[in-house]
């Protein structure tokens, strides 16, 4: 299993500016973290009801949540475009989910906090979308001895709740991420959130 932080170093977006606070609210109980795209050229992902997602780019944010008491990573990818979604106009709009089945959430020495992937996600699309991916991946790692019986099975049962919750109403998913993303930007403006040492204004 992959140790990954939520800065997304590896994906070279270490020097952008990253945010993560204790979140407690109506909607949310559980970590989140906040990277703003400052640079970069946009990759898109192209399912086929979307036909077109963007995944990142200059302007995009992502939002990253980790439930408590669940064993997932959620990022909400979100483009700098006008959404109204529940009868709420956003500047954002959500082009999709990913969704990572994680063994366990940790703490850098700096700070930033880090997850164990268990290789199972689930990506989804506001068109209604639905990917469950790399399980054959999940099943080589429990075939050569790499998850326990137990962790393999844990993983398949995240996956199957991860697809009930988010994805049965994707609708209602999408009022719940664009409130969310609006509630940790007042947190980062109000100065409630810290901009972890090290990363660029």
């Amino acid at each position: 299993m992959k140790r990954k932080r939520l800065d997304r170093d590896l994906w070279g977006f270490g020097n952008f500016p990253y945010y993560q606070m204790r979140t407690d609210c109506d909607d949310f109980h559980g970590l989140a973290a906040l990277i703003r795209q400052t640079d970069g050229e946009y990759c898109y992902w192209d399912p086929a009801k979307a036909g077109k997602m963007a995944v990142c780019g200059k302007g995009m944010i992502w939002l990253q949540l980790v439930p408590d008491g669940r064993n997932c990573l959620i990022t909400i990818m979100l483009l700098p475009e006008k959404k109204i979604t529940g009868g709420v106009e956003y500047p954002y709009s959500v082009s999709g989910w990913y969704v990572d089945v994680i063994e366990k959430l940790e703490y850098d020495e700096d700070g930033v906090a880090a997850f164990v992937d268990k290789y199972l996600d689930v990506i989804f699309t506001p068109q209604g979308d639905v990917l469950v991916d790399d399980r054959e991946e999940l099943d080589e790692a429990y075939k050569t001895g790499e998850l326990s019986a137990e962790q393999y099975q844990n993983a398949l049962e995240e996956g199957d709740k991860i697809v009930r919750d988010y994805c049965t109403d994707i609708a209602a998913t999408e009022q719940w991420s664009c409130r969310l993303w609006k509630y940790v930007e007042e947190r980062i403006q109000a100065g409630d959130a810290g901009k972890l040492a090290g990363k660029k204004a």
